[in-house]
């Protein structure tokens, strides 16, 4: 018999601040649901199921693919699982799906730790901690933080992956993005690299508002544009209807995802927008990998608040 108080993504950790509030799980340290009163800023799962599409998901130690699971560091070549065989991939890091234990957790914000152990493809150990904390002006801030406890250098990636929500979805009257990049991946059919482009003349160029209506995006974005507090903001939808994502220093990527190859309700529903610290097949390529030091210890900041261009 199935125990019903066994939730699939474990324990849930509720936050509030004024009336933002958010639920971040136990496994994989992922937001499951974040709200401004009763309207949902991202899409959520279920309390008694599991994350869709890599929803509110940390992608650590790297974010993205690499390519055949396979990439050399420091002259030794290393082998991953392939977690996404379709397109015989290893995508989105180690961590997803490991509990992580709590260390704080407050009226509104919970912090949560994981030690990422050696293991075959990745034998570099990390202490990690994410930090979720909820303001009643600036909404959602999230910082993650990674110490490198091992002996040698460690190759290190991160990103994050939740789904903006808009009224209507994608395809209604309040579909609309604005994206402060100025180049796109393009990519094969395995959504591995080929080259940078200039978004200017493509299908790509969300530099000003402009409506998503059957425009396809699984597409890594860079050469990002930066408000004066040094801040990238992507933003979806309108006013107060709206709802911005924005991330900061070393967050130089975004992976942008229309959720068309889902199904039900999260098709076309919301946008996965995704800052990450490297592009996809990033170990295979070198591009914009960190290398931390044994002892050396990065964090990296993002947010979702309310209110959009």
């Amino acid at each position: 018999m199935i125990d019903p108080s066994v939730r699939p993504t474990g324990q849930q950790y509720p936050i509030q601040a004024g009336q933002y509030s958010a639920v971040v799980t136990e496994l994989g340290a992922g937001l499951r649901s974040l709200r401004l009163d009763d309207r949902e800023l991202v899409m959520e799962f279920p309390e008694d199921g599991s994350p869709i599409g890599g929803s509110g998901q940390l992608l650590m130690p790297w974010p993205n693919r690499i390519r055949d699971g396979q990439y050399a560091f420091k002259g030794v070549d290393y082998e991953l699982e392939l977690t996404e065989p379709a397109r015989h991939n290893a995508i989105h890091g180690l961590t997803r799906h490991l509990p992580w234990t709590l260390d704080t957790h407050t009226h509104s914000a919970v912090r949560l730790t994981l030690r990422l152990e050696p293991q075959p493809g990745y034998p570099f150990p990390l202490e990690l901690s994410a930090l979720y904390e909820l303001d009643q002006d600036r909404g959602l801030t999230v910082a993650v933080t990674t110490e490198n406890v091992g002996g040698s250098d460690a190759p290190y990636g991160v990103g994050s992956h939740a789904y903006l929500k808009v009224d209507g979805g994608l395809d209604g009257p309040e579909g609309v993005l604005r994206v402060p990049a100025g180049r796109w991946l393009m990519v094969d059919e395995r959504l591995l690299p080929q080259c940078e482009v200039q978004v200017a003349g493509t299908p790509y160029d969300f530099r000003e508002v402009r409506a998503l209506r059957g425009v396809e995006l699984d597409t890594a974005y860079t050469e990002i544009r930066r408000d004066a507090d040094g801040l990238g903001r992507v933003t979806l939808g309108r006013g107060a209807a709206g709802t911005t994502m924005w991330f900061g220093a070393g967050l130089e990527w975004l992976q942008l995802f229309s959720a068309d190859p889902l199904e039900g309700a999260y098709h076309r529903a919301a946008l996965a927008v995704e800052p990450m610290t490297c592009p996809p097949n990033a170990f295979v390529d070198g591009k914009d990998i960190i290398v931390l030091a044994p002892g050396e210890t990065v964090t990296h900041t993002w947010g979702i608040v309310a209110g959009g261009a």
